[in-house]
């Protein structure tokens, strides 16, 4: 039977619904040498059982000595001193007998024969001496309670006599994949198969939060095997996540099997992506049923289970920083729910910028692309462009600020240039978005990027990307720098079965064609040539389909899905298509006047104009980098 949702609770109100639910945790506690306490969480305040030093020590190399009878000395009246009588040899960390009250450094030494030295200063009492108890006084609080050890607590607790410290136990957390469609990496692959890498990503979480994972062997959509795989978890582990069958499907059974065994306290919170999420109790431990697909799945243990694995060791989860940020794309949401926007972060112009990423639940990439999440509140109905956003960010202001934005047209190579750039200088990135041509030249317009990949072709002149500087940034000092000149053509599969040579034959009847966003070049030069041969669109079949990036277009024709594409060399050899060109085309990079003097704009022009780049344009073919780097146009 399908089944709907049983709550639709605000995230912080089913938290404490549920942690009520819980109750007393239960925490145990253990006992571990102190060396081994690393991340590990104090039960209790630990306090020095000794002195750090236990004893008064030298803090030089050189002699102890009396202090009184260097009173007289200096530069005109050098003080002999006897040794044993005056003075002791000392090394650092030596201790000083009581007699003694300062050391001198070997330095200020002037040998006078045997077992005599002059000095040509007076000493202090105390001088070059750690008294006893300078760093570490016996019954001093060292570390607090529900304190989590880093590597220099483990020196103060070592110094201060403590061998041993009480922590909180990690908590045990079983990690159980669901669903027939599932398979393990490193599995060949059929239609239909999905790879499980969401519990590989749990256990990450779960250890990097303190915790023990066990990841279980993936388990059918079966109710009995469910029911047998659950109880078996929660035997032997604190805490179990399900991931997948939280839905309400035909196959997704973790409800019913949470409810058979204990109690099922919530199935649905009003976030997005995650709102499936459930919250169980089987046996007095936490069990929590987890959407499958991974962005939803991400949100769901960082906002859920993050929380609850730290309240096991004492702990709460920190808030992470905020900044203030320009939002470049309208933003939507849905009254229904709070809802997380990845966004990618850029610093332009002395502020920051953020660019909502794909928001699609499965879009795993989005993730890794994110440098922060922007919340959209559950009673906001959307955020216009322009607006001033709170984003927490998931990256380092250091890493946002030296990361060069790249918003515009498409190109496989722009991706090398960033993990070259990188290579070269450590603390620079580069950050592309692609959006067309006209889109990063938009993007311009309202200071959101360093520069702007372009490649547009003026339909009445023939020429590239100077005409549409001057249309769309007037009065703004733009520099365009060649990057490089490409081949443009259409990408068939192997063999070229539906014999696809020119923009005539994109109107066979069987033949299916993937395009090219509206603003992109590759659409414009499209357009360009059917406008010029009278073609209709309408007579090509998939002229409507529209994707963002050369190799989703190979990709399209690689899978069957499309017979042909429009695009550049390189993304057909990278997916094994043949290819039929059909023009030379400028693929240049606008950049505004301001940023041509900075370190990041000229450490990137010379990675495009090094070796190692062009190196790698040969091995993808259909570049010509003869002129690569230069400025082409300036206008200021």
């Amino acid at each position: 039977m399908q089944k709907v949702y049983l709550s639709n609770y605000e995230l912080e109100e089913a938290l404490n619904i549920y942690f009520n639910k819980i109750g007393n945790l239960n925490a145990e506690t253990e006992t571990v040498k102190t060396w081994d306490a690393n991340g590990r969480v104090t039960v209790s305040a630990v306090f020095a059982k000794i002195s750090s030093p236990h004893y008064n020590s030298s803090a030089m190399d050189g002699i102890a000595a009396k202090s009184e009878r260097t009173v007289l000395a200096s530069d005109r009246n050098h003080v002999v001193l006897t040794e044993g009588e005056d003075y002791i040899v000392v090394d650092t960390g030596d201790p000083i007998p009581r007699e003694f009250d300062c050391v001198i450094m070997v330095e200020d030494l002037i040998s006078a024969g045997e077992n005599k030295y002059e000095i040509y200063q007076s000493a202090v009492p105390w001088q070059n001496i750690r008294p006893l108890g300078e760093d570490i006084v016996e019954n001093q609080l060292i570390v607090p309670s529900k304190h989590k050890i880093r590597p220099v607590d483990i020196g103060a607790l070592i110094a201060g006599g403590i061998n041993e410290v009480e922590v909180f136990k990690r908590p045990r957390v079983g990690i159980i994949p669901t669903g027939t469609e599932i398979v393990e990496p490193g599995t060949e692959l059929k239609v239909g198969d999905i790879i499980d890498f969401n519990s590989r990503t749990f256990s990450a979480q779960v250890s990097d939060w303190g915790g023990i994972p066990k990841r279980y062997d993936i388990v059918i959509d079966d109710y009995e095997k469910i029911k047998l795989a659950v109880i078996k978890a929660n035997q032997e582990n604190d805490i179990v996540l399900i991931n997948a069958g939280s839905s309400a499907g035909r196959e997704d059974f973790t409800s019913s099997v949470i409810s058979e065994l204990g109690d099922l306290v919530i199935h649905g919170v009003a976030i997005k992506p995650g709102k499936p999420v459930m919250l169980g109790v089987i046996h007095n431990k936490p069990i929590i049923g987890i959407p499958g697909y991974p962005v939803s799945a991400y949100f769901v243990m960082e906002e859920i289970a993050k929380r609850l694995i730290l309240k096991y060791q004492g702990l709460e989860a920190d808030e992470l920083k905020k900044v203030d940020a320009r939002l470049t794309r309208r933003c939507m949401s849905s009254l229904k729910y709070l809802e997380f926007v990845r966004v990618k972060l850029g610093y332009v112009g002395g502020s920051y910028v953020a660019t909502p990423l794909t928001r699609g639940a499965g879009a795993t990439m989005s993730l890794v692309n994110a440098d922060g999440v922007l919340e959209i509140d559950q009673d906001v109905e959307g955020i216009e462009a322009g607006t001033t956003v709170q984003v927490k960010l998931l990256n380092n202001e250091e890493n946002i600020k030296n990361t060069l934005i790249s918003i515009g047209s498409h190109d496989p190579i722009i991706d090398i240039a960033s993990d070259i750039l990188h290579r070269r200088n450590k603390k620079y990135f580069l950050s592309s978005t692609n959006v067309g041509s006209t889109g990063g030249l938009m993007a311009l317009k309202t200071g959101e990027t360093h520069i702007a990949p372009t490649h547009l072709l003026d339909m009445e002149t023939g020429e590239y990307n100077l005409s549409y500087l001057k249309k769309y940034l007037p009065g703004k000092n733009i520099c365009l720098v060649k990057c490089v000149n490409r081949i443009q053509g259409f990408m068939v599969k192997k063999g070229n079965p539906k014999n696809i040579n020119t923009f005539e034959d994109l109107t066979k009847q069987d033949v299916k064609f993937v395009n090219r966003q509206r603003g992109s070049g590759t659409r414009l030069l499209l357009d360009y040539n059917l406008n010029k041969l009278g073609i209709d669109p309408k007579n090509i079949n998939g002229y409507f389909r529209e994707e963002f990036n050369h190799l989703a277009v190979a990709a399209a024709v690689e899978a069957g899905d499309a017979d042909a594409g429009l695009g550049v060399y390189s993304a057909a050899t990278m997916m094994g298509l043949d290819f039929i060109p059909v023009c030379n085309e400028e693929y240049d990079l606008a950049i505004p006047e301001e940023y041509m003097d900075t370190e990041i704009i000229k450490e990137f022009i010379e990675t495009i104009k090094s070796n190692e780049f062009k190196a790698k344009l040969d091995e993808l073919g259909g570049y010509d980098y003869s002129d690569t780097g230069r400025i082409i146009y300036q206008r200021s």
